[in-house]
Protein backbone atom coordinates (compact mmCIF):
# COMPACT_ATOMS: atom_id res chain seq x y z
CA UNK A 1 0.00 0.00 0.00
CA UNK A 2 1.45 3.60 -0.55
CA UNK A 3 2.37 5.70 2.15
CA UNK A 4 1.97 9.01 -0.43
CA UNK A 5 -2.16 10.11 -0.85
CA UNK A 6 -3.70 12.34 -3.37
CA UNK A 7 -5.32 15.47 -2.62
CA UNK A 8 -7.39 16.86 -5.42
CA UNK A 9 -8.32 20.61 -4.72
CA UNK A 10 -11.96 20.77 -6.08
CA UNK A 11 -13.84 23.33 -4.09
CA UNK A 12 -13.27 26.81 -5.69
CA UNK A 13 -15.01 29.12 -7.95
CA UNK A 14 -12.52 29.71 -10.47
CA UNK A 15 -13.57 33.24 -11.11
CA UNK A 16 -11.46 34.23 -13.47
CA UNK A 17 -13.11 31.83 -15.96
CA UNK A 18 -15.98 33.24 -16.28
CA UNK A 19 -19.79 32.42 -15.46
CA UNK A 20 -19.05 29.08 -16.23
CA UNK A 21 -18.03 26.71 -13.78
CA UNK A 22 -14.08 26.25 -14.84
CA UNK A 23 -13.66 22.64 -12.84
CA UNK A 24 -17.25 21.12 -15.22
CA UNK A 25 -15.58 22.90 -19.08
CA UNK A 26 -15.75 19.86 -20.63
CA UNK A 27 -12.08 19.04 -22.65
CA UNK A 28 -12.53 15.70 -24.89
CA UNK A 29 -16.05 14.55 -23.22
CA UNK A 30 -15.09 14.83 -19.73
CA UNK A 31 -14.84 17.85 -16.98
CA UNK A 32 -11.71 19.25 -16.12
CA UNK A 33 -11.86 17.68 -12.97
CA UNK A 34 -12.66 13.98 -14.17
CA UNK A 35 -9.20 14.42 -16.27
CA UNK A 36 -7.17 15.08 -13.32
CA UNK A 37 -8.99 12.57 -10.88
CA UNK A 38 -8.66 9.62 -13.63
CA UNK A 39 -4.59 10.45 -13.49
CA UNK A 40 -4.45 9.90 -9.55
CA UNK A 41 -6.71 6.82 -9.79
CA UNK A 42 -4.30 5.53 -12.16
CA UNK A 43 -1.50 6.75 -10.21
CA UNK A 44 0.15 4.25 -6.80
CA UNK A 45 -0.86 7.67 -4.71
CA UNK A 46 -3.85 6.08 -2.50
CA UNK A 47 -6.32 7.48 -1.46
CA UNK A 48 -7.42 9.51 -3.62
CA UNK A 49 -9.35 12.34 -1.59
CA UNK A 50 -11.06 14.97 -3.29
CA UNK A 51 -11.84 18.18 -1.81
CA UNK A 52 -15.06 19.65 -3.27
CA UNK A 53 -17.18 22.84 -2.38
CA UNK A 54 -18.61 25.29 -4.99
CA UNK A 55 -21.15 23.59 -7.25
CA UNK A 56 -19.98 20.06 -5.12
CA UNK A 57 -22.90 18.14 -6.28
CA UNK A 58 -22.02 18.67 -10.10
CA UNK A 59 -18.52 18.15 -9.17
CA UNK A 60 -19.14 14.81 -7.88
CA UNK A 61 -21.29 13.69 -10.56
CA UNK A 62 -18.72 14.24 -12.89
CA UNK A 63 -16.76 11.77 -10.62
CA UNK A 64 -19.29 9.24 -10.43
CA UNK A 65 -17.79 5.92 -10.48
CA UNK A 66 -13.78 6.38 -9.58
CA UNK A 67 -12.73 4.92 -6.33
CA UNK A 68 -12.05 8.40 -5.03
CA UNK A 69 -12.94 9.72 -1.41
CA UNK A 70 -15.54 13.27 -1.37
CA UNK A 71 -14.39 15.65 1.44
CA UNK A 72 -16.91 18.30 1.39
CA UNK A 73 -15.72 21.82 2.16
CA UNK A 74 -18.43 24.33 3.50
CA UNK A 75 -16.00 27.13 4.14
CA UNK A 76 -14.62 26.92 0.61
CA UNK A 77 -15.24 30.65 0.09
CA UNK A 78 -13.11 31.08 2.69
CA UNK A 79 -10.20 30.09 0.47
CA UNK A 80 -7.30 27.53 -0.91
CA UNK A 81 -6.20 27.18 2.93
CA UNK A 82 -9.37 26.06 3.65
CA UNK A 83 -9.47 23.13 1.24
CA UNK A 84 -5.83 22.30 2.10
CA UNK A 85 -6.83 21.94 5.66
CA UNK A 86 -9.42 19.54 4.96
CA UNK A 87 -8.03 17.39 2.62
CA UNK A 88 -5.00 16.96 4.98
CA UNK A 89 -7.53 16.48 7.85
CA UNK A 90 -8.61 13.52 6.05
CA UNK A 91 -5.52 11.72 5.41
CA UNK A 92 -5.26 8.24 6.73
CA UNK A 93 -3.12 7.28 9.70
CA UNK A 94 -0.36 5.52 7.04
CA UNK A 95 -0.30 8.22 4.45
CA UNK A 96 3.20 10.27 5.39
CA UNK A 97 2.87 12.65 2.42
CA UNK A 98 0.54 13.75 0.11
CA UNK A 99 0.50 14.90 -3.61
CA UNK A 100 -1.68 18.07 -3.67
CA UNK A 101 -3.64 18.33 -7.18
CA UNK A 102 -4.96 20.96 -8.73
CA UNK A 103 -8.69 20.82 -10.75
CA UNK A 104 -7.96 22.71 -13.33
CA UNK A 105 -4.57 20.59 -14.23
CA UNK A 106 -6.07 18.04 -17.07
CA UNK A 107 -2.62 17.41 -18.34
CA UNK A 108 -1.39 16.13 -15.43
CA UNK A 109 -0.60 12.38 -15.87
CA UNK A 110 -0.52 9.55 -13.81
CA UNK A 111 3.36 8.84 -14.50
CA UNK A 112 4.28 12.20 -13.23
CA UNK A 113 2.35 12.01 -10.09
CA UNK A 114 4.11 8.79 -9.46
CA UNK A 115 7.68 10.33 -10.53
CA UNK A 116 6.84 12.95 -8.01
CA UNK A 117 6.20 10.40 -5.00
CA UNK A 118 8.73 7.87 -5.89
CA UNK A 119 11.08 11.35 -6.07
CA UNK A 120 10.02 12.52 -2.57
CA UNK A 121 10.86 8.57 -1.36
CA UNK A 122 14.28 8.83 -2.79
CA UNK A 123 15.35 12.20 -1.03
CA UNK A 124 14.38 11.05 2.28
CA UNK A 125 10.54 12.38 2.42
CA UNK A 126 11.58 16.17 2.28
CA UNK A 127 9.02 18.92 3.69
CA UNK A 128 8.38 19.29 0.76
CA UNK A 129 8.75 18.35 -3.43
CA UNK A 130 8.36 20.96 -5.85
CA UNK A 131 8.66 20.41 -9.77
CA UNK A 132 10.56 22.36 -11.65
CA UNK A 133 10.96 22.92 -15.44
CA UNK A 134 13.71 25.19 -16.64
CA UNK A 135 13.97 26.28 -13.05
CA UNK A 136 10.17 27.44 -12.90
CA UNK A 137 8.33 26.06 -9.70
CA UNK A 138 5.16 24.15 -10.93
CA UNK A 139 2.72 21.60 -9.08
CA UNK A 140 1.45 19.03 -8.08
CA UNK A 141 3.34 19.38 -5.20
CA UNK A 142 4.16 16.68 -2.33
CA UNK A 143 3.76 17.75 1.28
CA UNK A 144 4.93 15.83 4.39
CA UNK A 145 2.53 14.91 6.63
CA UNK A 146 4.90 16.69 9.64
CA UNK A 147 3.81 19.45 8.14
CA UNK A 148 0.26 19.53 9.13
CA UNK A 149 0.23 21.19 11.92
CA UNK A 150 1.65 24.24 10.20
CA UNK A 151 -0.80 24.26 7.32
CA UNK A 152 -3.46 23.95 10.10
CA UNK A 153 -2.13 27.18 11.02
CA UNK A 154 -2.67 28.59 7.08
CA UNK A 155 -5.65 31.29 6.23
CA UNK A 156 -7.40 32.72 3.44
CA UNK A 157 -6.76 32.18 0.12
CA UNK A 158 -3.22 30.73 0.07
CA UNK A 159 -1.71 27.29 -0.63
CA UNK A 160 1.04 25.76 1.27
CA UNK A 161 3.31 28.31 -0.32
CA UNK A 162 4.14 30.35 2.93
CA UNK A 163 4.69 27.28 4.96
CA UNK A 164 7.18 26.19 2.49
CA UNK A 165 9.23 29.60 1.19
CA UNK A 166 12.68 29.42 2.59
CA UNK A 167 12.79 26.06 3.85
CA UNK A 168 15.80 24.05 3.89
CA UNK A 169 13.78 20.80 3.46
CA UNK A 170 11.97 21.84 0.63
CA UNK A 171 13.50 19.86 -2.48
CA UNK A 172 13.06 20.75 -6.39
CA UNK A 173 12.48 17.49 -8.92
CA UNK A 174 13.28 18.95 -12.23
CA UNK A 175 11.34 17.53 -15.01
CA UNK A 176 10.66 18.04 -18.87
CA UNK A 177 6.61 17.44 -18.51
CA UNK A 178 5.23 20.84 -19.35
CA UNK A 179 2.01 19.74 -17.26
CA UNK A 180 3.53 20.84 -14.47
CA UNK A 181 3.25 25.01 -15.44
CA UNK A 182 -0.50 24.35 -17.35
CA UNK A 183 -3.28 24.97 -15.13
CA UNK A 184 -6.58 26.60 -16.85
CA UNK A 185 -7.25 30.23 -15.16
CA UNK A 186 -9.13 31.76 -18.24
CA UNK A 187 -11.09 30.79 -21.33
CA UNK A 188 -8.53 31.91 -23.36
CA UNK A 189 -5.97 28.94 -21.34
CA UNK A 190 -9.10 26.66 -22.12
CA UNK A 191 -9.28 27.59 -25.55
CA UNK A 192 -5.85 26.45 -25.96
CA UNK A 193 -5.87 23.34 -24.57
CA UNK A 194 -4.86 20.02 -26.05
CA UNK A 195 -5.33 16.61 -24.88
Amino acid sequence: MSNVAAILLAAGRGTRFGEEPKLLARVSGKALVRHVAEAAVCSTAHPVIVVTGYRAEAVEAELEGLPVRIVHNPIYADGLSTSLKAGFAALPPEARGAIILLGDMPLVGGDLIDGLAAGWHDRGEPAALIPTLDGRRGNPVVISRALQAAIEGLSGDVGAGPILRGRPDVVEWPTADNAIIQDIDTQEEFGQLRI
